[in-house]
């Protein structure tokens, strides 16, 4: 039990940890039992990015999503039929929170009856065993995994099995979201899922697809990380027909994804966990113009605010990218102020579709050098308090004047960056020893010199005289022939300097 309490621990974000705390107190407090459901958990048993946090209560959740909403969550979109609620959760995280249901069908393909239930029963009602699995959050049982339909076993298997013969006839949709999840996953079909896909095929089910669910697909296929490879397999199945035939006609635009997928990978590198599912879909739907882009998205069920959105997020990226070019951008500090706050899938728009140089330029040293410079901000403040300065104010405003400079590539080196911060912040250096003192530690400095000179002369001539004393003591005693030879030898002055000491006495 506590195994996927861990897995969740370490696997969430801190942003998705800390949602996942308030949605627990929030149910606790209004006497609901919570549950983390559906591919929360799928992908987190296998592995994949955790990009929603879906839960699903036994309650009504709008009363939980309005109180985050009070804390800073955001509601995208409110089913109050179905009782589901997708919302933008504070710390930017995206999820769900729905009513646990049973949806009771009268007979196979007729609109569902919804009953609202236990957590078991609306797990037993889902479409695929892999997503019918959920993990409870509630104090009696936190961390306990419900799997009522074995699906991971399935899992283990690599496989995605439907819960039912009548799973694609009552919901035709589905047809296009067990490609997805295959292609998405590497997954294979089941056998007997696949005998039922192949008749609901050949019973051209697919044509009975609504357009609403058709646009939920094309929602969450923007979002998938490989969405060119669900295309490839709706194509495959000629089920993109079904999706839209303006669609399926002109093909989608590969290639635009390709970059797309691309700019992902380089920002995911930089550090971002990028959402670019409105670049994505105007990438997927690339060779459509204007009026049939607008006709497709409307026919999927798009509300009118996300149709516009789409529509005028081109005119917006490029709108950005002028400012970006103009003259008040000319300074590195100025540019990455705009980058800062500018939208990132309006950025990586702009990377993938951009032939503005000047633009590409600026928004790559931002991405790969501007933003490593801001976050060794904290080592300049620290070396301007080391200065003596105390924080306040004018601190704040010297250390912001130095991040601009080194934009510049400026303050590279602590030598450099001191210098600076001397300069603007008027503290002086530490001044120099006077001239006397300095005169009268070199006097002092040759005196010792010059008695250590002594001593080491003094020493070595005491050296010297030892060793010929010692000389002397060694010198061998004279033989009797060369103490006479000795004793005629002396002549001259000495000779006669010792007759005149002889003649006196």
């Amino acid at each position: 039990m506590p195994d996927y309490m861990f897995l969740l621990e370490s696997r969430l974000s801190p942003e998705q940890r800390a949602v996942m705390l308030r949605v627990q107190e929030l149910s606790a407090a209004l006497g609901f039992n919570v549950y983390l459901t559906g591919g929360t958990v799928r992908d987190l048993v296998t592995g994949a990015s955790l990009r929603d946090l879906d839960f699903t209560v036994e309650g009504n959740p709008s009363k939980i999503a309005h109180e985050l909403e009070k804390g800073g969550a955001k509601i995208l979109h409110e089913d109050e039929k179905l009782r589901h609620v997708e919302i933008l959760f504070a710390g930017d995280c995206e999820g769900s929170i729905s009513a646990a249901r049973d949806d009771h069908y009268v007979r196979p393909g007729t609109r569902p009856e919804i009953r609202w239930s236990t957590i078991m029963e609306d797990l037993r009602r889902r479409d695929f065993s892999l997503n019918a699995i959920a993990i409870s959050l509630n104090p009696a049982s936190r961390g306990l995994l419900l799997d009522p339909t074995n699906g991971l076993s399935d899992i283990e298997r690599a496989e995605v099995r439907a819960l039912t013969i009548h799973s694609f006839t009552n919901q035709p949709v589905r047809l296009l979201r067990v490609l997805r999840y295959a292609a998405r996953m590497g997954f294979k079909i089941e056998q007997r899922t696949q005998e039922w896909f192949d008749l609901a095929i050949e019973r051209n089910l697919q044509e009975t697809i609504a357009p609403e669910d058709a646009g939920d697909e094309l929602r969450a296929l923007a979002r998938e990380e490989r969405p060119a490879v669900v295309l490839k397999a709706w194509e495959e199945h000629d089920l993109l027909e079904a999706v839209n035939p303006v669609l399926a006609k002109k093909h989608p635009s590969y290639d635009a994804i390709a970059r797309l997928m691309k700019v992902r990978e380089d920002l995911f590198t930089a550090g971002f966990r990028p959402r670019l599912a409105a670049p994505m879909l105007l990438a997927i739907l690339g060779k459509l113009k204007d009026r049939e882009l607008t006709n497709v998205l409307s026919k999927a069920g798009f509300r009118s605010a996300e149709v516009e959105a789409a529509l005028s997020f081109e005119e917006e990226a490029l709108e950005a990218q002028k400012e970006l070019l103009g003259r008040k951008m000319n300074a590195p500090v100025d540019a990455f102020r705009f980058l800062e706050k500018m939208p990132l899938d309006q950025i990586a728009y702009l990377m993938a579709e951009s032939n503005k140089s000047g633009a590409l330029s600026k928004i790559r040293a931002f991405l790969n050098k501007w933003r490593s410079i801001r976050i060794a901000l904290p080592v300049v403040a620290t070396e301007l308090e080391a200065l003596g300065m105390a924080r306040g104010p004018k601190f704040d405003v010297i250390v912001e004047q130095v991040f601009a400079m080194q934009l510049t590539g400026r303050g590279k080196t602590k030598e450099e960056r001191e210098k600076i911060l001397r300069k603007l912040s008027g503290i002086k250096e530490q001044p120099k020893k006077k001239e006397k003192e300095k005169k009268a530690s070199k006097g002092t400095d040759k005196a010792h010199a010059a008695a250590a000179m002594g001593d080491a002369a003094h020493k070595k001539h005491a050296a010297a005289k030892a060793q010929a004393k010692h000389a002397a003591k060694a010198k061998p005693v004279p033989t009797k022939a060369h103490a006479k030879h000795s004793a005629r030898a002396p002549r001259g002055k000495n000779a006669s300097s010792g007759k005149k000491s002889h003649g006196r006495r």
